[in-house]
């Protein structure tokens, strides 16, 4: 039948998954653990062996993904990743989709990349849906990201018992409009993180226990889900990366050209921006977005490790 037709169950649906990093191997897990067929593709296998050991078959392209599936997400990098793996005429994901498919992009991306998406896959008989998330890791294991999407509202609709093993769906607009909102939300985090951490240092200089700190602001009008999740990570020195350094600077990096285009002045996003880069230029593009703490320290020459001053 047509794209909007058939209702999605492990019984009827196959679902194909590309991209299995830190976010999209939890991700897929749930669709796996809920009992639906996964076919999975990754650049490097290697980290698609947790899913493998689970059941998950794994392929060598999105296109042959693809061609195992009826909805087929992709949780990747850069816009330059999302447009390889689901354009590329030989390998992509869009090449190997039978009509009637699905194709959903979790990545956040370009909102002009989404629409092109959108209108090739509308071109092949299918539909694609651009449904970037909020939430992290630990968003990810726990099934409770926020999911932003855009698109055909029927076929968003109808993706709702897939969406809702990962987390919580809103309905955003057309295509193009879910990474909108994901831009809007990465821009809202930018400044509470430079506030967090410029908090937690002069915190640190003033003599305070900063644990305690920060356990005494979480319940006042300075609490937020960045402190939640990163806060004792900071403080523990843990920079391990829930959500990469370069993956946040390639998001802001969106967000100050769309904001370019439209002739948009937002000097935080700008701020954060460069706060972030600097990271980058001390090699730390690896590390989680928490490690923004040390270009604060940094720029004041000092450490909350003890043990570092």
């Amino acid at each position: 039948g047509s794209v909007s037709d058939r209702p999605i169950s492990p019984d009827t649906t196959r679902i194909g998954w590309v991209g299995t990093g830190v976010m999209g191997q939890s991700m897929a897990g749930h669709l796996l653990a809920a009992g639906y067929a996964l076919t999975v593709y990754n650049r490097t296998p290697s980290k698609a062996q947790g899913l493998v050991s689970s059941g998950a078959r794994l392929v060598d392209s999105p296109r042959a993904a693809a061609a195992a599936a009826d909805v087929i997400f992709l949780m990747v990098g850069f816009p330059s990743d999302v447009r390889s793996t689901s354009l590329d005429p030989s390998t992509g994901a869009l090449a190997g989709l039978a009509p009637g498919g699905v194709l959903v992009d979790m990545t956040t991306s370009d909102p002009t990349l989404a629409a092109e998406i959108a209108a090739a896959a509308a071109g092949a008989g299918c539909a694609a849906v651009d449904a970037p998330v909020s939430g992290g890791d630990r968003g990810a294991r726990n099934a409770c990201l926020s999911i932003f999407a855009g698109g055909d509202a029927a076929v968003v609709a109808r993706l709702a018992p897939l969406f809702k093993l990962m987390g919580n769906a809103l309905y955003m607009g057309g295509p193009g409009a879910g990474q909108r909102a994901k831009l809007g939300n990465q821009i809202a985090i930018a400044s509470t993180m430079v506030g967090l951490v410029e908090g937690m240092v002069y915190a640190h200089k003033a003599g305070l226990d900063v644990g305690k700190w920060l356990e005494a602001i979480s319940t006042g009008a300075a609490g937020s889900k960045s402190l939640e999740l990163y806060g004792k990570r900071m403080l523990e020195r843990d920079m391990a990366a829930g959500f990469y350094v370069r993956h946040f600077v390639k998001d802001l990096g969106i967000c100050l050209s769309e904001c370019q285009t439209m002739g948009l002045a937002l000097p935080g996003l700008a701020l954060a921006h460069q706060l972030y880069v600097s990271l980058l230029a001390h090699g730390e593009g690896g590390l989680g977005t928490q490690a923004l703490i040390l270009a604060v320290e940094r720029l004041n020459n000092t450490c909350l490790d003890k043990k570092g001053e």
